[in-house]
């Protein structure tokens, strides 16, 4: 880390998998390529990143307290738990930041079960089925609604 300013993504369970998983649905992008995408996409708008990914929702509430009143703007991919994990959406209520979940499929147009998440009450904005594009547009939203980015600006 540089010391400039951090945003955060998180990845929920499976997402290792993905470029492996159903590439059909999903597509041919790696958890590797995700992060990479993210991390040019920060440094090009003047930010840190800090990506994780983890299958175990503790690990993912973990890391939402630790970077609950650090990060500028937290994107949040929590898979499955998106539908399950109230313990999530409890974490992610304080966060100071604004936070935006992501999908990389369109998850209205598949199963019953996905129309519900417990992480679009907490969201400035939901981005569904863009694939990768998505978190690109995520972070650069992310940067629009940082009031503290052009402080960071001065400071770098």
């Amino acid at each position: 880390m540089t010391g400039r300013p951090i945003l955060a993504v998180l990845g929920g369970p499976n997402l290792n998998l993905l470029g492996q998983r159903e590439p059909a649905l999903y597509g041919t992008a790696t958890l590797a390529d995700l992060e990479a995408l993210c991390t040019r996409v920060a440094d090009e708008l003047g930010y840190d990143i800090d990506f994780r990914q983890s299958n175990h929702e503790g690990d993912l509430v973990d890391f939402v307290h630790e970077i609950r009143d650090t990060a500028s703007g937290l994107v949040v991919n929590a898979a499955a738990y998106t539908h399950t994990s109230i313990a999530l959406h409890d974490a992610l209520v304080t966060v100071a930041a604004p936070v935006i979940e992501v999908h990389l499929t369109n998850v209205h147009a598949r199963e019953e079960f996905r129309h519900v998440s417990y992480v679009a009450p907490v969201a400035a904005a939901v981005i569904a089925g863009f694939g990768a594009a998505g978190y690109d547009f995520a972070l650069r939203h992310l940067a629009s609604l940082d009031t503290h980015r052009e402080i960071h600006r001065v400071h770098q």
